[in-house]
């Protein structure tokens, strides 16, 4: 085999030149290998177009590797599980042995392998057109390394690399299994690798409560989130729909956004991003349909308890006759040599331990049943979902493909339609179900939390199959939440219940979410913005929504919270200042009550006292008078409690902020690093009721220098009848390598609220004034 890199440029040679043509020998790329076009918008966004999927898989996998090969590289590292070989497997690193024993397992197994086995239809198996866009993913990042060399790479966080080499199909297919898994046995891997038979005398513990640690491990809680606004013709001025995407990711590592828009003439052509590695738009729109994702509720595994036979702890009954766990001994490579774990299998699922809460005793044992870890459907969902052109082509994929691993969907269509669907994939617990077979001491565990421990001795408590489910296990579309509104829907993480108060979803398993119980402050402020916007009470002028005032909504950064207490809270300080804190310090509030009677109830960067407000919420100050009110649950609860914590609270959190002015300006404290620059961001904690989410650590005497996770891909997108427009950002920008242009650039336009446009069209594309095209391609002959 000969390949040839035709007419290809690196990222920073492109800043040179208005435009790079097309080489010789087109025609032959074009025949024997892989060929796409990539123009460079501003902000570095590529928009790839070629003939083929295999030629866009090139494209889109060539211009990652030039903004974030690194991150690529390491994810590849980890699903092949050669973390401990490279980057150590002691002290801080001593979690690379777990991460290892995880993969190591899959790869043992051949999960990827199988799953790639099967009728090439997208439900069975993955399609020949997403085989091609993978294949050629590989194609294209192999192209950029062997053109550039890994000695000569430019990122210093794996330049010179011996961890950095050319990469598979297979091993993509990896890193889309472990995206899948994520919620679920992801999150239960440290558990799964634990798990070993207990040791003699070993006792019974007693059915975990309502608090039950693992509740802290599953999907929605495990650092993922977002808010998303689907606004039909009745919302908008213009009488189309509209679409807010505002996705809550990590600023760092392999779960970064990464802007793109791709194109096959005639097949396919999305706008929007995805997570850096993936071959595929998931969150964005085409000429006629938009949708976003938020994290879901619902849970992703079922927990069976085993009745261990007496004597013989690795075996367990199953309708009165015992069946012996499997066993395998999966081994990894770490700088001290081999380390070696037996893994235990049911007919299930893995058994999984968790200390306190789920044991392996010499009477019962736990395993799960993941419903994710047979999901090969997702990359061709979301090409499916690219090419829907309404509202209602895509309920019709959904239903049909039920691909989505852990979240939610939120959408709009040209003609005015707005849906919310959570049709993740769901363990097929119905209500029938769960009350046979969840046994008494584990009923309130259920209720209180979806988590399902299922009798594992009777085959009548297995999963079963919805006859409308795309495959055995998990809950049909008619056991789904959905609707369908004129107005608007929305979501932020809490359950389907209140995606529009006008319309409740309710009678949908407990296993999907909660009904009828508080909302989060940031679910509410999100619902209460709608509310007034389309009334127009808001402040922002006429009512109903355009793409500007969608993004001032977005970047209004009210703080919730402080809206509803911050006046009671200041009287209280200011009538009585002398307050203690919950380690017997005394402390004086004046200070405190003076800060926040400035503050302007907002988190932008000139906020002052806004940081005081967020910590004194996480020192759990945020206590209510009132209750939640089932006829009012958007507006309930809302006064501050009489309460002594409420007061110690605050004492505490002017402690914390020792060194820190309690007046300081956001700006001043709350920053990014780029370089040796700190570039101020706005925004705030979600359990203060802010909306647009950031999450950071406090330094002491210092502040909040580094976005640890938030608002990071933002999208307000009209669909109106002469294409798409509107505004969008992606917020920590488009590439991690501190050398690369476009490492700054988008998080100093987010920090001034800027945006850069929607460039769906080619007269859209073609104003860019920094636009920059090449080709890419390579032949084999």
């Amino acid at each position: 085999m000969r390949s040839r890199l035709l007419a290809a440029t690196t990222t920073l040679a492109c800043l040179g030149a208005a435009a790079l043509t097309v080489g010789s020998g087109t025609a032959a790329a074009h025949a024997g290998g892989y060929s796409a076009l990539i123009q460079r918008a501003s902000y570095g966004v590529p928009h790839i177009t070629a003939r083929d999927f295999a030629g866009l898989g090139f494209g889109v996998g060539y211009a990652q590797a030039e903004d974030n090969i690194c991150l690529i590289a390491e994810n590849i590292v980890t699903v092949n599980a050669q973390r401990s070989r490279w980057f150590g497997a002691t002290g801080t690193a001593a979690r690379n042995v777990t991460s290892d024993l995880f993969h190591q397992k899959a790869i043992d197994d051949r999960t990827v392998e199988r799953l790639l086995d099967g009728r090439r239809d997208g439900l069975h198996a993955p399609s020949h057109e997403v085989r091609d866009q993978v294949r050629g993913f590989a194609a294209g990042y192999n192209a950029y390394l062997r053109r550039t060399g890994a000695a000569k790479l430019t990122d210093p966080a794996c330049a010179g690399q011996p961890w950095v080499r050319p990469i598979t199909e297979l091993d993509l297919w990896r890193a889309n299994w472990a995206r899948m898994v994520r919620a679920s046995s992801g999150a239960l891997a440290d558990g799964i690798v634990a798990a070993a038979p207990p040791t003699a005398g070993a006792t019974a513990l007693p059915a975990p409560g309502a608090a039950a640690v693992v509740a802290a491990r599953d999907g929605a809680p495990a650092g993922v989130g977002s808010n998303a606004y689907g606004l039909g013709r009745q919302a908008t001025a213009g009488g189309g729909g509209m679409l807010l995407a505002n996705p809550h990711f990590p600023w760092d590592g392999n779960e970064r956004f990464y802007r793109m828009h791709l194109k096959v003439p005639g097949r396919y052509d999305v706008e929007g991003a995805a997570l850096v590695g993936d071959p595929l738009v998931e969150i964005g729109h085409n000429g006629r349909l938009a949708w976003s994702h938020t994290v879901s509720t619902a849970r992703r595994f079922v927990w069976h308890r085993l009745a261990l036979v007496p004597g013989d702890p690795t075996s367990y009954y199953y309708d009165g006759k015992p069946r012996k766990m499997t066993t395998r001994t999966v081994t990894v490579q770490t700088p001290a040599g081999p380390v070696s774990r037996t893994r235990y299998d049911t007919h299930f699922g893995p058994v999984v331990v968790v200390p306190g809460t789920f044991g392996w005793t010499a009477d019962a044992a736990y395993a799960i049943t993941d419903a994710n870890a047979t999901n090969n459907r997702a990359l061709d969902g979301w090409l499916a979902m690219g090419r829907a052109r309404s509202v209602a082509e895509l309920r019709t994929e959904l239903d049909r493909r039920q691909f989505l691993p852990w979240v939610n969907v939120i959408a709009a269509d040209r003609d005015g339609k707005a849906l919310y669907a959570d049709h993740s994939v769901v363990p097929r617990v119905t209500d029938d179900l769960a009350a046979a077979c969840i046994p008494a001491p584990f009923q309130p565990l259920y209720a209180s939390s979806g988590q399902a421990v299922l009798d594992g001795s009777r085959s009548a408590c297995e999963l079963g199959r919805d006859r409308d489910a795309a495959v055995p296990g998990i809950l049909g579309p008619a056991h789904l939440p959905t609707l369908v509104r004129a107005d608007y829907v929305t979501n932020s993480n809490d359950s389907y219940w209140l995606a529009n108060p006008a319309q409740r979803l309710e009678g949908f398993p407990r296993i999907v979410g909660d009904e009828r119980t508080e909302r989060s402050l940031r679910t509410r402020l999100g619902l209460l913005q709608v509310q007034q916007r389309i009334a127009g009470t808001d402040g922002l002028g006429r009512a109903g929504f355009t793409t500007g005032t969608l993004w001032s909504v977005m970047f209004g950064n009210r703080a919730y919270g402080g809206e509803l207490v911050r006046d009671d809270l200041v009287r209280s300080c200011t009538a009585d200042p002398a307050a203690t804190a919950s380690d017997g310090t005394p402390v004086d509030l004046t200070a405190a009550c003076a800060a926040l009677r400035g503050w302007d109830l907002r988190v932008d960067l000139d906020s002052r006292g806004a940081h005081l407000f967020t910590e004194f919420v996480l020192a759990g100050g945020l206590r209510f008078a009132d209750r939640f009110d089932v006829a009012a649950p958007v507006t309930t609860p809302a006064r501050l409690g009489d309460d002594p914590k409420v007061r110690t609270a605050l004492a505490d959190a002017v402690r914390k902020l020792a060194g820190i002015p309690l007046d300081a300006r956001l700006g001043d404290i709350q920053t990014e690093p780029r370089g040796d620059q700190r570039i101020p961001i706005h925004g705030g904690r979600a359990e203060a009721g802010i909306f647009n989410m950031i999450i950071n650590d406090r330094v002491p005497g210092v502040g909040y220098p580094k976005v640890r996770h938030g608002s990071s891909f933002v999208l307000a997108v009209e669909l109106g009848r002469d294409g798409p427009s509107g505004r969008q950002i992606l917020t920590y920008s488009q590439s991690a390598n501190p050398n690369s242009p476009w490492y700054a650039d988008q998080t100093r336009l987010y920090s001034g609220k800027g945006w850069d446009t929607i460039k769906f069209t080619e007269r859209q594309l073609r104003a860019d004034p920094n636009l920059v095209s090449y080709r890419v391609g390579e032949s084999r002959r």
